[in-house]
Parts: structure tokens; sequence; C-alpha cells
């Protein structure tokens, strides 16, 4: 009967309980971190369409209200808060651009990675690829900036124009060197070039949060003050997981490579060393993009005998049992 039916629907309907502002999983093992990026930078959420993420949209913002969507399940809850969190802004909730997304990083790291590691021996090629990675570095630090306050044109632009002259300065200087020693180590270039300009771009793309500190709550998500000393602490995790997540596809391709240029096929057909690099370097980052994420606690924490002196101060007069503070580290 039509009322018996309608009685079980009501009784399977989800509860607007589950807290959705957290991960799935439990995010201070590392385990259930490496779960949360694995489907994070899922390289499949790029193909979504503006429908799917429309609809995951009016899912998540219908149940932070406490409307449930009829016949929802807790698997397509959790399903559409990822899709949700795969492409809009968590602090300002606007749809982000594309390529800077989470769910870009593979495709496009891969892509950029391995031509720079194929195409490294000459300047012209070197600049092109270096400026390409870090044009493509400068959109996701950007899209991906902790809180809400806006980085201005100017900052973003010294950020940019800085890193990419560090990593061409490290590649060229570096190919000058290496000129002289064994070829294998002329491949691990374009890595020391990535890592010194990770090491530019991401506290001059965030330098704002460096000078007027991040937002900084308790346990409870309540704003309790802004801190520089948390905003060194999140880009500081932000640039080793950075320069961690770009070393597995690129210091293992370039032993495979030295290896397989050798070999007859390669010699007859030299145009598909570009693929083949571009493949293994996309394997490699499959797995060390999340891995990497996955590091330190997207939400990071320090106590509050570490913050700066007189915001201690504060807390203490104005939170006195708070001995923790949260904030979010950004990506």
């Amino acid at each position: 009967t039509p009322g018996a039916h309608s009685a079980i629907n009501m009784a399977a309907e989800l509860s607007t309980s589950i807290n959705i502002k957290e991960p799935r999983w439990d995010q201070s093992t590392f385990v259930g971190r490496a779960k949360h990026f694995f489907t994070v930078t899922d390289p499949r959420n790029i193909l979504l369409t503006n429908d799917q993420l429309s609809h995951a949209h009016k899912i998540i913002t219908d149940y932070r209200k406490g409307v449930v969507s009829p016949g929802l399940t807790e698997d397509e809850l959790w399903r559409a808060k990822y899709v949700f969190d795969s492409a809009f802004h968590p602090d300002t909730g606007e749809k982000m651009i594309l390529i800077g997304r989470m769910s870009a990083q593979v495709p496009m790291n891969m892509t950029i990675t391995g031509c720079m590691m194929t195409f490294y021996k000459t300047t012209p090629a070197v600049l092109f690829w270096q400026w390409i990675n870090q044009s493509f570095n400068a959109i996701v630090n950007y899209t991906n900036r902790s809180g809400d306050a806006p980085i201005t044109v100017s900052q973003l632009g010294t950020a940019y124009v800085s890193a990419t002259t560090g990593a061409v300065a490290t590649a060229l200087g570096l190919n000058a060197l290496t000129k002289h020693v064994s070829p294998l180590i002329g491949r691990f270039v374009p890595f020391a070039a990535v890592a010194a300009a990770n090491c530019i771009n991401i506290p001059l793309m965030r330098q704002r949060e460096l000078q007027h500190g991040i937002p900084i709550t308790d346990e409870n998500d309540n704003r309790i003050g802004e801190s520089t000393k948390a905003a060194q602490q999140a880009i500081s995790q932000v640039v080793v997981s950075r320069i961690l997540m770009a070393s597995p596809g690129m210091a293992i391709p370039p032993f495979l490579m030295n290896h397989l240029e050798k070999k007859a096929f390669l010699k007859r057909f030299p145009w598909m060393s570009a693929p083949i690099q571009v493949s293994l370097v996309g394997f490699c980052l499959v797995f060390a993009t999340p891995l990497c994420c996955a590091l330190f606690p997207q939400k990071s924490s320090m106590s509050v005998s570490r913050l700066e002196p007189e915001l201690q101060e504060k807390i203490r007069a104005s939170h006195p049992g708070v001995e923790r503070v949260y904030f979010n580290k950004g990506l």
C-alpha cells in the first residue's frame, strides 16, 4: 500500500546530524587524511558538468539548512560533499577556476612536469616550461588561498614574477654547471628549479597572511583572532608538502628514462620520449599528490603558548580555557 511505502521512506530518511563540515574520514590519522585527499584530488572530478556541480551544490546547501533531498543516502550525501568541495572555495563559496582545482592537479602537473623533464636541455625550452609551470602554480595558489582575504593584483604579480625568475635562474644556472657531469644529473635540474620556485612562490603568494595573520579558531570553530605565527606554520607545511609532492614524479622517471633512451626503441622513435615521460610522471603523481597533501592535517593547530605574545594575552583574557588554536593551512 502507498501509505506503508511512504512510511518506510520516512523511516529511511537521512538524519541531518551528519557533520559534513569535516571530511568523511578521521583526519587525525594519516590513513584518514590520505583517503580524504584521494577523493579530493580525483582527476575524474574535472569531467563533471555544470549540472552535476549545481546538483551537488543544491544538496549540500539544502542539507546545511536542515533540508534533506528525498531519498538521499549517506553515500550520496558524501559524494555530493566531495563534488561540492572539489569545485567551490571553502571560505568564499565561489566556483573555482577549473585548472586551479585540486582535481586538475594530476593531469596538469603530469603534462607540465613531463615536458619540463623532456625538454630540459635548451635555454628556450627551460624558459618556456618553467614559465608555464609557474603560471600554473600562481593560478593554483590563488585558487586555493586560505581564508577570505583577497590577494591584490600587485601581490599576485610580484609573487608570479619572482617565482618564475627564481625557477628559471635555478634551472639555467644548474644546467650550466651540469654540462660537465653525467647526463643523469642533468635530468634532476628541473626538480631543483621547481623546489626553489616553491620556496619563493608560496610565501610570496601568501605574503598578506604573513603580514596580517590568518584566522584562528577554538576547537568549536569560533574565530578568536588572526595570527602571523599560525600563517608561518601553515605556509612552511605547504612548502614542504609541495616539494615532496613533486619529488617522486621528478626523481623516479629520470632513472627509467636514462635507461630507456639507450634502448633501440627510443632511438627509433625519439618522439615517444615525451609521452612516456608524461605517463611515468602521471603514475607517480596520482599517488604522490594525495599522500603528500595528507602529511599534515588540513585543519592545522598549534598551542596558544606558541602564538605572538600580544595575541596570547588577548586569548587568555577573552577565552581563558583555550589551550590550542586551529586554522586552515591552505593547500
